[in-house]
Order: C-alpha cells, then sequence, then structure tokens
C-alpha cells in the first residue's frame, strides 16, 4: 500500500500498463496532491515507468479536451472513449487509452 505517484517516481520500464482511477478525472479534485499525476513531468514520470509500447489509461466522469492535448504532448498516441456507467444505461464516462512509444 502507497501512495501511486510515489511507485510511478522510483520505477523505470516497469509496467506494461498503468490503469488511473484516483479522482473523478485528471485533475486532483479529491486531493490537489494528485495533479502532480496529470501534469507534463507526472505524464513524463508515467512514460518512464511504461515498457516500450506500454499503455496509459486515466477514468474520467466527463470529457476534458485539455487533458486529450496534454497527452498528445507528453508523447502518448491517445485514444479517448466514451463509455456507460452501466452495460447500455447510465452517464456517460471518458477512458483515455494512451500509448507510449518507450
Amino acid at each position: 500500500m502507497g501512495d501511486v505517484a510515489d511507485l510511478i517516481r522510483t520505477s523505470r520500464r516497469t509496467f506494461d500498463a498503468i490503469l488511473l482511477d484516483v479522482d473523478n478525472g485528471p485533475e486532483g479534485m479529491t486531493q490537489h496532491g494528485n495533479d502532480w499525476l496529470y501534469s507534463p513531468r507526472g505524464l513524463a514520470a508515467i512514460r518512464a515507468a511504461l515498457t516500450p509500447g506500454g499503455l496509459l489509461a486515466v477514468w474520467s466522469v466527463e470529457a476534458v479536451p485539455r487533458f486529450t492535448a496534454a497527452l498528445e504532448r507528453a508523447g502518448y498516441h491517445t485514444e479517448v472513449r466514451r463509455a456507460r456507467a452501466r452495460e447500455g444505461r447510465g452517464a456517460w464516462h471518458t477512458i483515455w487509452v494512451a500509448r507510449s512509444d518507450g
């Protein structure tokens, strides 16, 4: 148990995938300390923690176009996917699927 940001900061080419569902989206809404994860420095640290071709997925309660742009600026190939909260019904959620070249 620990802070995922600490694990990311200290890992190099360790993970094939990192899946983040730590806030309601790509902002430190519930804990402002989480803002680092979505910042340019955080996105670079995540890329460094991923194996070549590794995948970052980030869940959000809503679409945040500036985060899509941030991922692309950080060197990720990014897809934005929308999914229902429940099978075929419920609120729409956003999931960024971002692949790193390594």
